[in-house]
């Protein structure tokens, strides 16, 4: 053994017998602070004695931990993944309980309640002082997912890693390219600023621009499967079945996914050894972990749940995520006080269950899906794509610029540092490539501004009664579908019915940031501008000349796709473009082409409603209870970012411009070929290997 690795032996070694010593010292300050636990017998003991008791007990919990921990969270991997964090404190408390039995000293007692907190109080502080030890919290946390990766490798039988680099692609969700460059500026995202500016930078930023539907669902089923055809927006009804569908749902997503592989006859990004972590749809990928696409499935079939095992099954990090969790609870229920304390405009409700929403968001996914991309390094996976949600989850409530976004930037960059560490360790060199799917707009809500829903407005249009108190219109981030997939509950949004009644002449309408869709689903086709005038004579113009409306687009009889907008503008879809850009004037140059290829889907609404923009500010106003949307047209919203190594060719040419996620899919696909290198054929590599070979021993010289 070398002396390297004897120094890591001996460091470990030293390491264990201070988090032992320290956690033996903080049994007795339980001890004597706590009623309910005690270290000695009713008769006394000695203070030898008591610091024996101790002792035993910390080194027979520690040990617990350690074995058992990993049994508890395998036999409980189909407990609800997130039922299965906030188990974490009751487990301990459950470990320490059996620890006190069955110590050598025997003299140990506590409470049950009191039990769970002298466990939490003691994993707290043994991992800080684990990680107080290292160099760095991180550095820490990297080494035991060494020791994860190791015992992989050595179960692949001592196979040598490939040479050729690998791919990662992080997904920024909702990370625009003006807000990478502002965080960029103010020092908020170091390690992103050190690839594009240090001495040698070794990344390129490129902006790109989403489709018309500038949403998870339609932008990362194109990235992760070459294809978002007839993705109109982020839920839509489909009059052919009579559903509505929504990318967060499992089952809708699963349904995507398989039309987009009929469609392109691919089974995505990442078939070839990949992996796919926290995303919507699965890429092809074989190794999945928060993947909502499968996440409908029971059983053993369900791999997407997998991968909280991998890292519950170290109590450390079930320790720290729990502990981080609870934080981050009240850290925005401090924030959103703050927010309504000074009357910040805009502002929506940010109360309920929204604290335990962001926290799953900004803590538990973050560290699963950190912890999976990190593992899938050190066993040298081929693909890697990671969806990080925390950002758009909480620029949708606290506004994309806030500080509380910017706060969330700074932890994800050091995500990122953590992630480019490791894959110096990795068995191969890995490309890191940095992406998002969409970015965000700001501007308050249609229902704050006008006092009343999109939905009512169009039922006022149709002399439909409209209530007096206006119904709020669920948020749908992506956060939310996760936590209750993690929840094994349903993904059904108050007021949205899967089935909707087709006898029903009434509209449904449905929102997706500042996209509205209205549709009619007693009519078994797409209606056209002259069946909807007949029915409703004042719809459209009322629509159309909403001081809160951009444009509408619907189907025409005469003129096929027609744009409507205030004051009698209409243009036929296919007479728009930079010249004559009519009421799609102030969304600028792009949005024409986008409207088009979205006017022929065959699930595009019978009308199709963009809220109104104001460049100057870039404001649009969400249908959704959103402070930052995204989804339709206008600003950052539809601007993301790709930022790539300089070892990998350029996304574009010089004077060339990065329009939709089809085509950032074929990117980052030709990105993998150069990341393989040049390609051997079978036979060539067949003869290389018999020329390698020793001769047979009664071979001539």
């Amino acid at each position: 053994m070398g002396g390297g690795r004897w120094r890591r032996v001996l460091s470990g070694v030293w390491r264990s017998i201070t988090v032992w010593a320290v956690s033996t010292v903080t049994m007795l300050v339980l001890a004597g602070a706590l009623p309910d636990f005690q270290l000695q017998s009713d008769s006394g003991d000695s203070a030898t004695q008591i610091a024996v008791t101790a002792a035993a007990g910390a080194g027979v919990f520690g040990l617990l931990s350690s074995l058992v921990w990993p049994l508890l969270v395998r036999a409980l991997l189909l407990v609800p993944a997130l039922v299965l964090g906030l188990l974490v404190f009751f487990l301990n408390g459950s470990l320490l309980l059996i620890a006190l039995r069955i110590s050598p000293s025997g003299q140990g007692e506590v409470a049950p309640e009191t039990a769970v907190v002298v466990a939490a109080v003691m994993s707290a502080v043994a991992s800080a002082t684990g990680g107080a030890l290292a160099v760095r919290d991180d550095d820490a946390y990297r080494r035991r997912l060494y020791r994860l990766a190791d015992r992989r490798r050595r179960r692949a039988a001592g196979r040598a890693g490939p040479s050729t680099p690998g791919a990662v692609f992080i997904q920024l969700d909702g990370v625009g390219h003006d807000v990478l460059e502002s965080a960029i500026g103010k020092g908020l995202m170091p390690t992103v600023a050190e690839w594009l500016g240090g001495r040698r930078p070794t990344h390129r930023l490129t902006p790109w621009r989403t489709d018309w539907s500038s949403q998870t669902g339609a932008s990362q089923l194109g990235i992760l499967h070459g294809s978002n055809h007839d993705i109109p927006a982020f839920r839509w009804y489909e009059k052919d079945s009579g559903e509505v569908m929504v990318c967060n749902r499992p089952s809708s997503a699963a349904e995507l996914q398989r039309r987009a592989i009929g469609y392109t006859g691919d089974g995505g990004l990442l078939t070839v050894d990949g992996a796919s972590r926290g995303n919507l749809f699965s890429g092809g990928a074989d190794e999945l972990a928060l993947v909502l696409s499968i996440a409908a499935r029971r059983g053993k079939e369900n791999r997407s749940r997998a991968g909280y095992f991998a890292y519950f099954s170290d109590p450390a990090n079930a320790v720290r995520t729990a502990m981080s969790l609870v934080a981050e609870v009240f850290r925005e229920m401090g924030q959103s006080t703050g927010a309504r304390l000074k009357k910040r405009r805009p502002r929506v409700k940010r109360g309920g269950l929204y604290p335990f929403v962001r926290a799953f968001a900004t803590v538990v996914e973050r560290d699963v899906v950190v912890a999976a991309v990190i593992g899938d390094m050190l066993v040298g996976r081929n693909a890697i794509y990671a969806d990080l949600v925390a950002y758009d989850e909480v620029a949708h409530h606290s506004g994309p610029h806030s500080r509380d976004a910017e706060k969330v930037l700074e932890r994800l960059d050091r995500s990122l540092a953590l992630i480019a560490k490791v894959a110096e360790h990795a068995p191969r060199p890995y490309r890191i490539v940095l992406l998002s799917d969409h970015g965000q707009s700001p501007g308050e809500t249609f229902l704050t501004r006008y006092g009343l829903t999109l939905g009512n407005l169009v039922r006022a249009g149709c002399g439909l009664p409209v209530p007096r108190k206006a119904q709020r219109t669920h948020s749908g981030a992506e956060a939310r579908a996760a936590v209750r997939a993690a929840l094994r509950r349903p993904v059904e949004e108050g007021g949205e019915r899967h089935r909707p009644s087709r006898r029903r002449s009434e509209p449904i309408v449905l929102a997706s940031g500042n996209l509205g869709l209205v549709s009619f689903p007693d009519v078994p086709h797409r209606m056209s501008r002259e069946e909807i005038d007949r029915r409703h004579p004042a719809l459209l113009s009322t629509l159309a000349n909403h001081p809160g409306v951009g444009f509408v687009l619907v189907r025409s009889e005469e003129h096929g796709g027609l744009v409507l907008g205030a004051n009698g503008a209409e243009v036929p879809v296919d007479e728009l473009d930079d010249a004559r850009p009519g009421p799609l004037a102030d969304f600028g140059p792009g949005a024409a082409d986008a409207i088009r290829r979205t006017h022929s889907f065959p699930h595009v609404a019978d009308i199709m409603v963009n809220s109104w923009y104001e460049p100057g500010e870039g404001e649009v106003l969400a249908f959704e209870e959103q402070i930052g949307s995204h989804g339709g047209l206008g600003g950052a919203q539809a601007r993301p970012f790709l930022l790539s190594p300089v070892a990998l060719s350029a996304p574009v040419e010089d004077e060339g411009e990065l329009v939709g996620a089809e085509h950032v899919h074929r990117i980052l696909r030709r990105w993998l070929r150069e990341c393989d290198g040049p390609q051997v054929p079978l036979a060539a590599r067949s003869n290389e290997r018999a020329a390698r070979l020793p001769p047979p021993a009664d071979s001539a010289a």
